[in-house]
């Protein structure tokens, strides 16, 4: 694939290091330890679910491990499967999202004859309501806010992302925070009316 390269490979990996090839045990071992923590909060932020951000996460290492020859540098691996593990689990969720549909017309038919202290004491939670307005938020809103609050990554890193400039993502982030505001005051008026 890389026959062109010499072959003494330069001090930083890259994928002709590699040999065209997946990486070595101790490559991958140090890629997963630098990422892993970062693409589970990612995750488990869009999901909404330990076990689906486990899944979605080690899912996308095997197709980074299975492409792991067309990068040439580890943050070029690193940015890539966080847009895997993103796009997965905005799949994952859009998937649970059309499931809970059906559920929730159930569910609320029965709400109205059984709301107990308890369900409307975790109505009230600060985290739940936050939680609710995040998902209520346009995706691309959603998306770049996740990236920004959960994944901890600074505009840069969000612009490589999802390919687009440094002062776009600083727009929708702040356009994102304004608009989770707007429906946290939304949320907070219904709610001191009923």
């Amino acid at each position: 694939m890389f026959t062109d390269k010499p072959a003494v490979a330069p001090a930083r990996e890259t994928s002709a290091a590699l040999g065209g090839g997946g990486p070595s045990g101790a490559e991958f071992k140090a890629f997963y330890d630098d990422t892993f923590a970062l693409l589970f909060r990612v995750a488990r932020r869009i999901a909404n679910s330990d076990e689906a951000a486990e899944d979605i996460v080690h899912d996308s290492y095997i197709k980074s491990v299975e492409r792991w020859q067309i990068f040439p540098t580890r943050d070029d691996a690193k940015y890539w499967l966080i847009r895997v593990v993103k796009n997965n689990a905005l799949n994952y969720a859009k998937r649970k999202g059309r499931e809970q549909k059906v559920y929730q017309r159930y569910f609320k038919e029965v709400e109205v004859f059984s709301a107990s202290p308890e369900d409307e004491t975790l109505r009230g939670e600060s985290f739940s309501a936050i939680r609710r307005c995040l998902d209520r938020l346009p995706e691309k809103l959603k998306t770049v806010l996740v990236l920004k609050e959960y994944g901890l990554l600074n505009y840069k890193e969000i612009g490589r992302i999802l390919g687009i400039t440094e002062g776009n993502v600083k727009v929708r982030v702040f356009r994102a925070r304004e608009a989770l505001a707007t429906l946290m005051r939304e949320d907070e008026n219904g709610l001191s009316k009923s």
